[in-house]
């Protein structure tokens, strides 16, 4: 497999692509076309079975990646519109991005709704008569812009110009996103868009699942071979995992018609993607949520344990029983919700705590308060002043007076009598 490195809000991220070789030569029958007899999973996973009751007519698949190539007679009537969001590419988004990846775009969007060559012959994709939005998008140094805000713009170009499915064959090693694709994914969400996003894959290095796969809300499509085991190195495993679709053996048109044989979840998101367009085609009526319950509802369960929680979400997907089993609505995406994880986790305000009334304790009597004092000047004496002050201050003053008096008068008389002639 091949890494681009793009940035994130300058955290290093690692998109998940594949490496294709051309396609071996297929044994098949000599009355059966040898590309058609490739595509196992079109019997395999219902998908024949359910194109007795529709083949995605009238829904439109946006395939964000590298482009979806002009050449291929595959794509003849299948696109319907693009963009370029990456400043590489051209403006109706069919000028395959990117050095070593261009045809990435051409194989995913030829496994979701590819036109084969004729009735039985050539690659035919899971919703032959849904239609494509091309939405090109350019990592590492293909890229002009920042790749969080190419993706948020290319979400909103594909909800705006009409898209009911949003395929993602692109994953990154770390599992937080950027604040800007919040909005971009509660705007896809709140417009009733189905998102079906790839786990990743182990042997690109992505060794747990990774954002956009862990955002609430969107169908995360692990990967199993040929037999429905759990993938070794062409998908990862993580609790976010929906369902789970073939990433080995592949087949995929390239942007120069070319056929290649490859793997990864890469494949198996946009087989999924396509089955998504069968049951909106099928139930036109149903929301994005219940387009989602339908699909992991219907998947058939391998084991019942945490273990392989882990490894196959829900279970293999089954595209008959989504399309026509009786499934009960529901009222919530099965899958989560981002709007709940934006107010928990982001956007959390600091409400203020409302205390309980608290039952009054009694509280005892006060005593009874002293007389009111009389205001008086400070500079005038007060009863008590006179009476313990001014009053024994003026007797003993007046007695020391006398005392005083007394021995002036004793002391004269002696003067005078000492002076008087003797006889």
């Amino acid at each position: 497999m091949r890494r681009l490195v793009g940035a994130i809000a300058s955290t290093a991220m690692t998109l998940t692509l594949v490496t294709a070789a051309p396609a071996a030569a297929i044994a098949a029958p000599a009355d059966e076309d040898p590309v058609r007899a490739a595509e196992y999973w079109l019997d395999d996973y219902g998908i024949e079975k359910a194109w007795e009751t529709t083949r995605g007519a009238g829904v439109k698949i946006a395939v964000i990646d590298t482009g979806i190539g002009r050449g291929p007679i595959e794509f003849t009537g299948a696109v319907a519109g693009g963009t370029d969001v990456s400043g590489a590419g051209s403006p109706d988004g069919r000028t395959p991005v990117g050095a070593v990846d261009a045809d990435h775009g051409s194989w995913v969007a030829s496994l979701a709704a590819g036109r084969g060559t004729g009735p039985d012959t050539g690659m035919v994709g899971v919703a032959p008569e849904a239609q494509l939005l091309s939405v090109s998008v350019a990592f590492g140094s293909s890229a002009t812009r920042p790749f969080s805000d190419q993706i948020a713009d290319a979400i909103r170009w594909s909800v705006d110009n009409g898209a009911d499915v949003i395929n993602m064959s692109l994953t990154t090693n770390v599992p937080d996103w950027p604040e800007s694709w919040d909005d971009a994914f509660l705007y896809a969400f709140e417009n009733d868009v189905v998102i079906v996003v790839a786990a990743g894959n182990r042997g690109s290095g992505t060794t747990k699942v990774g954002a956009p796969a862990t955002i609430p809300g969107v169908l995360t499509v692990g990967g199993v071979d040929r037999s429905g085991r759990a993938s070794v190195d062409a998908s990862t495993q993580g609790i976010t995992i929906g369902v789970s679709a073939p990433s080995e053996e592949l087949i995929g048109v390239s942007a120069d018609s070319t056929l290649v044989s490859w793997n990864g979840t890469s494949g198996a998101a946009p087989i999924v993607a396509g089955i998504a367009a069968l049951v909106r085609a099928a139930h036109p009526d149903l929301d994005a949520a219940n387009v989602i319950n339908r699909i992991v509802k219907t998947a058939e369960p391998v084991g019942d344990t945490d273990e392989s929680r882990l490894l196959y979400g829900f279970g293999l997907v089954d595209a008959a029983a989504a399309v026509a089993a009786d499934v009960a609505a529901v009222t919530a995406n099965p899958m989560g919700s981002l709007a709940d994880w934006v107010r928990l986790y982001r956007r959390a305000p600091a409400e203020p705590v409302t205390e309980e009334p608290q039952a009054s304790a009694p509280v005892p009597a006060l005593p009874e308060p002293d007389a009111p004092t009389r205001l008086s000047s400070p500079l005038l004496p007060d009863r008590n002043t006179v009476l313990y002050g001014t009053l024994p201050l003026t007797m003993l003053t007046a007695a020391a007076i006398l005392v005083a008096l007394g021995v002036t008068a004793a002391v004269r008389r002696i003067r005078l009598a000492s002076r008087a002639p003797s006889r």
